[in-house]
Parts: structure tokens; sequence; C-alpha cells
């Protein structure tokens, strides 16, 4: 312990590694009372850093708790609360505020009142406001993309999809779910009382700094309704296409595409592998006085001004084969139809394409070459996608290893007998490596995600061979076109040079070849 008016060395919380494991062994509580965190183990002393190294009683609690004496470091309060909610996460609080709403409950003898639910929609210290404000605070924290609230037979369970991969988060008594859907169907403008059908709903909260943009979906199941919110933050704003991970020669082939006067762009990928925002990136390039852009979406996920965007509504039959033949007749230059699901939204979507419209829009296919393929299976002959289609981009989302805790990687025997697989087995391991897991990426190792893309842009050998009818062949030409400028290749080099894991490229390839 220092003596009281010595300054004690200071310890930079952002550029050294923090022993997670290490620092929980001071509860989170007695951290954040005390503004403290446990740093390193001295076998005979413990190295505590404080924001306020002058609280001799914080130093003396502490001593007690942790029955040794402790060593000072200087900490920055700020670096230092950022370090516990990396540490601790609100995991805590999730489990503190979900027996708060169970204490509430049992208080009404289990009866949720939904009229005062109701009327303190603003009462920020009702348990369950504190639970969903606590539940979307930790979302922003970790840069959840959705947040899964799921009741199951004996419990009610949380979970955040973080770069792609779900995580539990909390686990809580199935009771609160009821009173928690319930705030959520309000928030959302939703039928509290209908229980038995799926909804869909849209709302914005704002949490601390973040302004999220929170498209809901509820579905009825055997234990209650689950909880599925789509998160968007909206100042994040939308990723430029040169910043997506996008390669130089891809980006220009699609550049090319999309500056074209009229013709089919097409994006294809599965779930989540961010096709909308590609082409929105897309759209934000084309976005300028002298061109009218219309776009179709189920539902619309990005809001830009100057486009005029159109919401299906199924249960009105404002379907997308419907808003694309009445766009038509808006006079549009260009049009974005969310996806193409149908052979009716397909022809229409053609025929704009022939009289002289740029039409960009989503599929889902495994790769670019294997497009056109999906189209005839809808029904539009060989010979209209060959005069439409002006180039297919395929793409995924790769996560990527986190800077801080990066370190070299040996693969085991079945990735190394994987890896002999490509390049004749002359594929370089030397560059591997893989995160451990620190506080900045909360243990998983990742960090972010990246795009990884490969395009198909239409060629006079390409036409010919779709009008005649040969796919086979088709899908040949295309593959020699695009060479080692696939997805598939991309994924190998990201992985040689350290960026991702051979476990995510195995992953991320393992599609791509199905």
């Amino acid at each position: 312990m220092i003596k009281s008016g010595l300054v004690p060395p200071y310890f930079d919380l952002n550029r050294q590694e923090i022993n997670t494991a290490l620092a929980q062994a001071l509860p989170e509580q007695q951290s954040r009372r005390f503004l403290a965190i446990l740093l390193e183990d001295r076998k005979d002393t413990w190295l505590v850093g404080l924001a306020d190294p002058d609280n001799l009683r914080a130093q003396d609690a502490i001593s007690a708790l942790l029955k040794r004496p402790i060593d000072v470091v200087l900490v920055d309060q700020k670096a230092l609360l950022e370090t516990l909610d990396r540490i601790y996460g609100k995991t805590a609080q999730l489990g503190e505020f979900a027996r708060e709403v169970e204490r509430d409950i049992e208080r009404d003898t289990g009866i949720v009142d939904l009229n005062q639910i109701g009327a303190s929609i603003d009462d920020v210290d009702a348990p369950v406001v504190k639970l969903l404000q606590t539940i979307f605070d930790h979302a922003a924290q970790v840069r959840a993309s959705d947040i899964h609230i799921e009741p199951q037979e004996k419990k009610l369970i949380v979970r955040y999809r973080i770069d792609g991969a779900l995580h539990l988060q909390a686990e809580a008594e199935l009771k609160i779910a009821s009173p928690l859907v319930v705030r959520l169907k309000l928030m959302a403008g939703l039928d509290i009382a209908e229980k038995r059908l799926p909804q869909d709903g849209r709302i914005t909260v704002r949490s601390g700094s973040h302004k999220l943009d929170v498209r809901v979906s509820t579905l009825p199941t055997l234990y209650g309704e689950s909880v599925v919110l789509r998160v968007l933050m909206q100042q994040n704003g939308l990723v430029e296409l040169k910043a997506s991970g996008m390669h130089a020669e891809v980006f220009a082939s699609f550049e090319r595409a999309i500056k074209a006067p009229h013709g089919i762009v097409l994006v294809t990928g599965p779930t989540g592998s961010g096709k909308t925002t590609t082409l929105y990136g897309a759209l934000q390039m084309l976005n300028q006085p002298d061109i009218k852009i219309l776009t179709c979406e189920d539902p619309v996920e990005y809001r830009m001004q100057g486009l005029v965007q159109v919401q299906v509504n199924e249960k009105i039959g404002l379907n997308f084969a419907r808003v694309l033949r009445s766009f038509l007749r808006q006079d549009p230059d260009v049009i974005f139809l969310g996806e193409i699901r149908d052979q009716e939204t397909a022809q229409i979507a053609t025929r704009a394409a022939m009289t002289g419209h740029l039409v960009l829009s989503t599929l889902h296919t495994n790769d670019a070459a294997t497009t056109p393929g999906r189209l005839i299976d809808m029904g539009i002959p060989p010979y209209l996608i060959a005069s439409t289609l002006l180039g297919v981009l395929s793409q995924r989302l790769l996560r990527v290893i986190c800077t801080y805790c990066k370190v070299p990687y040996q693969a085991n025997e079945a990735e190394r007998a994987w890896l002999q697989h490509y390049q004749d087995g002359s594929l370089s391991v030397a560059g591997l490596a893989h995160g451990k897991g620190c506080t900045r990426c909360n243990g998983f190792g990742y960090s972010g995600r990246t795009g990884v893309h490969e395009m198909l842009e239409m060629t006079p050998p390409l036409a010919r061979a779709l009008r005649s009818g040969e796919l086979a062949q088709f899908e040949q030409l295309a593959s020699q076109t695009m060479g080692h400028s696939t997805i598939e290749y991309r994924v190998l080099a990201l992985m040689q040079e350290g960026i991702t894991t051979v476990a995510e490229a195995m992953k991320t390839v393992t599609w791509a070849e199905e």
C-alpha cells in the first residue's frame, strides 16, 4: 500500500493486456464502487489499478476483500470504466434487473398490469424498462447485430449475434418473459393481445450516445413468444463500397455495372452476408439530383435522402410485384428491389431492364456462376437473361482476428489436410494466426468483419453460352473468366495474411462450395 501524498506509477489500460479471469476475482460491484481493477497476482501482494489512489478507505476495503496487501497504480477513470464494461459486460446487470422484474411480478401476485406498463413507458425506474435499457446498452457496446429473447421450457435466455455468431448473454426466470414482450410490443406499436400470430414492427431507441433503429419480430412458440430485435446503429451510417473489403479489381467491375444506363445487377449470398448494405453503397454512389431512384423493400432497412422508398405490406396486397409494376409508371432511372423472390417479380424486373431502367436486386445463390441458372428456374428465358444481366456480385462476411490479442497459429492435422487441398499442396501456412481472446474483443478472438467478394461481369462469350441454354458450359466458362478472383481464393489470401483464421476460412469456403 502506498503512503498518502505519493503519486503511484501510471498504468495505461489502453496499451496493456488485461487478464480477464484475474480481474474478475474482484467482484464487479466492488470494482465499480471503488473504481478499481485487479491487474496482477504478485504472490505476496496484488497489483491494483485505482482511479483515485488517495482513497485509503477503498485500499483497505480491497485489501481486506482479497485477504492480501495491495500495490497501487494510477489508472485513467474513463479507460477504467470502459475496461470494466469489456470485462464484466452487462451480464451481471442483466441478471440483477431480471431478478428485479421477478420480484416486481411476485409483489403483484403474478399479475402483470398492462395498463400500468403502458402508462409508465417513460418511467426509467420500472424494472422492465431498466432491463430493456441494459440489454440495448450492452448490445450497442459489443456491436451486436441481433438480440434474441427466447423462452425455453424452464427459463428465458437472451443471446446476441456478434460478428455473425450467436453468444449467450443472460438467463432468467421464464415468468419475466411476458412483461418483457409486452413492453417491446407497446414500444413497437404491435397488438399486445395477439399472441397466436407472428408480428413485425419497428422502434427507435436512444442508448447512451447511440441511436438504434430496431426491427422487432415476434414468433409464437411452445413456451411463449420469441422476439428477435435486428439492431442498426443509425449514426454509423452506410459503409462505403471501398471500405467494405471489396478488392480493387472487383470494385472496378461492379462500378462499371451499376453505372450502365440499363440492365440488371444482382448481389447474391446467404442471409446476413451484407447484400443490402452493398446495394445501398451502390445507391449512395448513384444518388444524384438528376437520377430518380425508387426502392421496394421488406422492410426498409436504411433511410436515405434523395430516394423514393416503399415498404412492402403483404397484409393489404402491397407485394413486390404490385409495387414494381407501379414503379414503371413513375419514370425512374434506377429501381432497387429488395429481393427477387418469385417468377412474377423476376419477369417484371427483366421487363424493366429491357425498357431502359437499371435494376439492382438480391438473389439467394451460392456463387456468381450459378445465378443465371436460378433465374432460369424461375421461368426467365436464357436469351432474356443474356441480354439484360450486366453482372453478379457474390459475397460473404468474414470475421477478422482481433489485432490486440493476435498470435501465430499452428494448424492442426485436420486443418493441414484441408489446406493441402488447395494450390496442389503448395499453400503457405507461415502467416497463420488467431486471436487468443482479450478484453477488447470480449474474449472472442475476433473483432469486426470484412467482406469477401467475387464479380462475374457478363461478356459476349458468356452471353452466347447462356443463349445456347448449356448451363454447365456457361458455369465452366464463368469460372475460367473469374480465375483467381473468386471468394474462395480471396478467403485463402486473407487467411495467409493473418487477417482471419483457418477455422473461419474453412467455414466460409465450405459454404461457398455447397
